[in-house]
């Protein structure tokens, strides 16, 4: 990942942009500055958290402030809260892309998911492998090998990774001594 000089993962320009062109369409200019101040501030904390929330109360569940928290807590190592953010992506993105509800139940033919180029079932590619990472990281490696899966029936080129997550759930049951 390409971070800025100050190593500052919220306010990566290509994530930013991509979120942006995504998802940042309806966003209010507020919510936005939040945003930035946010990613300005990304190593204070308490500071940094506190634009996230302003940013929340301004745009309720746009994908941008979803994005803009999960990033903070997934690269602050608060992978529990980070999960919580890529289950709020999921439910938006099947809203966004008329899916249902429950990940498990979504076929690749219900959106248009072999074309990299649409934003949308990309965003929900990309929660979907938020979610399975988040999942074997705190352990529940059923739970993110199912995810992974999932991943690998809806992309089955491959396009987001997902087949590399699923590597790491096989290694992970391997004896040491290969």
């Amino acid at each position: 990942m390409n971070l800025d000089g100050t190593g500052n993962p919220l306010s990566e320009r290509k994530g930013a942009l991509t979120a942006r062109t995504l998802l940042g369409n309806g966003l209010p200019r507020e919510a936005e500055d939040h945003l930035r101040q946010a990613g300005q501030t990304y190593h204070l904390d308490e500071i940094a958290e506190k634009h996230l929330h302003e940013a929340q109360a301004l745009a309720p569940g746009h994908a941008a402030v979803l994005i803009g928290h999960y990033r903070f807590y997934f690269y602050k190592a608060r992978l529990a809260e980070a999960l919580e953010l890529a289950k709020l992506c999921i439910s938006k993105a099947a809203r966004e892309n008329g899916l249902s509800d429950d990940w498990r139940r979504v076929s690749a033919t219900d959106a248009a998911f072999d074309c990299y180029e649409n934003s949308l079932p990309r965003f929900y590619l990309f929660s979907l492998k938020a979610y399975a990472y988040l999942q074997m990281r705190l352990g529940n490696l059923n739970e993110g090998h199912a995810a992974a899966s999932k991943l690998v029936e809806l992309d089955p080129t491959d396009k987001i990774g997902a087949k590399v997550l699923l590597d790491v759930v096989e290694w992970t049951g391997q004896d040491d001594d290969r």
